[in-house]
């Protein structure tokens, strides 16, 4: 490039997020805390001090045991029902979509901080499908995106698929023809685009004949945390374990207190009273005492970050270690890797089931595909890496940069399409 784009790339993602700009002769993903490119989409309402934080000092402030609300996976409340409410902060009726406007907004700022310039124009990425199986609120979930980010200051919005932004980025350093399988696992969601790719094609305004098709699953790095936490953790506070009657205890409480976007609504008095009703007729008094003080003491985002650090590690070791002194002092817990492999099983067929369906409906022999391009974080689980690969066995597998990729190609994305 000769000039800077006018107009940034944005991939707002559930665990992370980025903001890219081609200019010549610099990285096409900007700085945006400590001299990272990603930001984890992350906010921190700090109620000692009346200061809000974003992204890796969110987490910080509240690991440090500040009083106040940590918000993450702000993305998973686009096309859920939860867009329309609102939640209590610092005394305040905070709605849910001036959260994520906030959030925008500070992607906003501190790209044009580092550029050096202001953002009228951009490209944001979204999944496949934001909602599985209804097409309107699909629509509807983008529409609240655009007008989201219009809110934050943005007076041209256009959107492309993530898989896609991925492909411009990988396709940018091809020596030749290839026929590619893009999966992008992200913390929400697990989105495939099959596409021709190739140095000239690069160059092609319409590049709808390439794109052979493209398939999403509503299965991401989060769900992994969840499956993991309700397995394997959510037991030593009770989950599953029986009343005095025999019947199994009531399991909404685990579920909000193992999924990123709904721990706060552990919290409530009707959340406080449900678990005191669970506490008198309870056989395991010792778990759910573990667990009470977990709510007493607002510690379910600690517990939930304990989990994913979990899964991380077993991404890569046989084994995981968890340090769960504040729910009883001297507890621990080991994870193996078959246990991570066992709770993640379900979801792990959903998403080969959605490389399936794609191929069929493409039309295309799994034989033709040449190489199987893994981004996002989510696809660093290697079991669920491994079963998409089954689907492929004669293409190579290729591993982009796993939180970056789809910032930078909205980057060239938005280069193409606002000059």
């Amino acid at each position: 490039m000769e000039t800077p784009a006018r107009a940034c790339g944005i991939d707002f993602g559930t665990s992370n997020s980025t903001v890219g700009w081609a200019r010549p002769g610099a990285p096409l993903l900007l700085p945006l805390e400590d001299g990272k490119p990603t930001l984890p989409s992350a906010v921190f309402f700090n109620a000692d001090e009346d200061s809000t934080h974003y992204g890796r000092a969110a987490l910080h402030e509240y690991l440090e045991g500040y009083e106040g609300r940590l918000m993450r996976a702000l993305k998973s409340l686009l096309g859920s029902s939860l867009i329309d409410g609102h939640t209590e902060v610092l005394g305040r009726a905070l709605p849910f979509r001036a959260l994520l406007a906030g959030f925008i907004g500070e992607l906003k700022a501190r790209a044009e901080a580092q550029a050096g310039r202001s953002f009228e124009q951009a490209v944001f990425g979204r999944p496949v499908h934001f909602v599985d199986g209804d097409e309107v609120a699909d629509r509807k979930a983008q529409d609240e995106l655009e007008a989201i980010a219009r809110g934050a200051g943005f007076r041209e919005v256009s959107f492309q698929f993530e898989p896609i932004g991925a492909a411009r980025h990988y396709e940018a350093g091809l020596a030749g023809e290839e026929l590619v399988l893009i999966a992008d696992i992200g913390g929400g969601t697990a989105d495939f685009s099959l596409l021709r790719l190739s140095p000239a094609r690069l160059a092609r305004e319409d590049r709808r004949d390439d794109l052979l098709g493209n398939a999403g699953v509503h299965i991401g790095g989060t769900d992994f945390d969840r499956a993991l936490s309700l397995d394997c953790v959510m037991p030593l506070l009770g989950y599953r374990s029986r009343t005095q009657a025999g019947a199994e205890l009531p399991s909404a409480l685990f579920f909000q207190l193992a999924t990123w976007h709904t721990i706060n609504f552990a919290y409530t008095r009707q959340a406080w009273a449900d678990l005191q009703q669970l506490y008198r007729g309870a056989r395991a008094r010792a778990a759910l005492d573990r667990l009470s003080r977990l709510i007493n003491q607002r510690e379910g985002h600690w517990l939930a970050l304990q989990v994913e650090e979990a899964k991380i590690a077993l991404s890569h070791a046989h084994r995981a270690g968890l340090d769960l002194d504040r729910l009883e002092p001297g507890l621990t817990h080991v994870i193996e890797r078959e246990d991570f492999v066992r709770a993640t099983e379900g979801l792990v067929e959903g998403v080969a089931a959605t490389v399936n369906a794609l191929l069929r409906a493409s039309g295309v022999a799994r034989e033709r595909v040449d190489t199987v391009y893994f981004t996002g974080g989510g696809s660093a689980v290697p079991q669920l890496r491994a079963r998409i690969a089954a689907e492929l066995p004669g293409a190579k597998r290729v591993e982009g940069d796993l939180h970056g990729s789809i910032g930078a190609g909205l980057a060239l994305e938005a280069a193409r399409r606002y000059g």
